[in-house]
């Protein structure tokens, strides 16, 4: 099993755990609090991290700060009887969008089979079978189709901007 140094955890993660975050709580500075509690607590306990668990293992940090958040704040006093608005604020959606730019843009420079093959399986979650048989491949060529698609999209994204 592949492991991570803490450098490449936060590099790849940070973005996820915070919208996480964001959308727990409906607070940027919260969102941001528990973002960053969260890269401590996964530092402090780094020895072993394994890269095929690691985002769910730094959501459940991530999920458990704010339970304990939320627990210390109700014996603090009541909570507002209002709901909060979950949706992100315009800073937020105005950096989602400019992501989506930029991953739009690279997913354009892919050969069209490329982008067709991970689009199946990404964004409409079809089998490695259902996309060979689509695009007329063998099961060992999709999955090398995606993979491969996957890695230089990376790529792509890394060039034109933060992803």
């Amino acid at each position: 099993m592949e492991t991570i140094e803490f450098g490449e955890l936060y590099e790849r993660y940070a973005r996820d755990v915070f919208r996480f975050a964001l959308y727990l709580t409906g607070s940027l500075a919260e969102a941001e609090d528990i973002t960053s509690e969260t890269f401590v607590r996964a530092w402090m306990d780094s020895e072993g991290l394994r890269v095929d668990t690691i985002k769910a293992y730094l959501f459940t940090i991530a999920r458990n700060l704010h339970v304990d958040w939320r627990r210390s704040q109700g014996r603090r006093g009541e909570l507002s009887r209002e709901p909060t608005d979950p949706s992100p604020g315009p800073e937020v959606t105005s950096r989602d969008r400019s992501e989506l730019r930029i991953v739009m843009s690279a997913l354009q420079q892919l050969p069209e089979i490329d982008r067709a093959a991970l689009l199946m399986r990404t964004q409409e979650g079809l089998s490695y079978e259902a996309i060979a048989a689509a695009l007329e491949l063998t099961v060992v060529a999709a999955r090398v189709k995606v993979h491969r698609a996957r890695m230089r999209l990376a790529v792509l994204c890394r060039k034109e901007g933060p992803c």
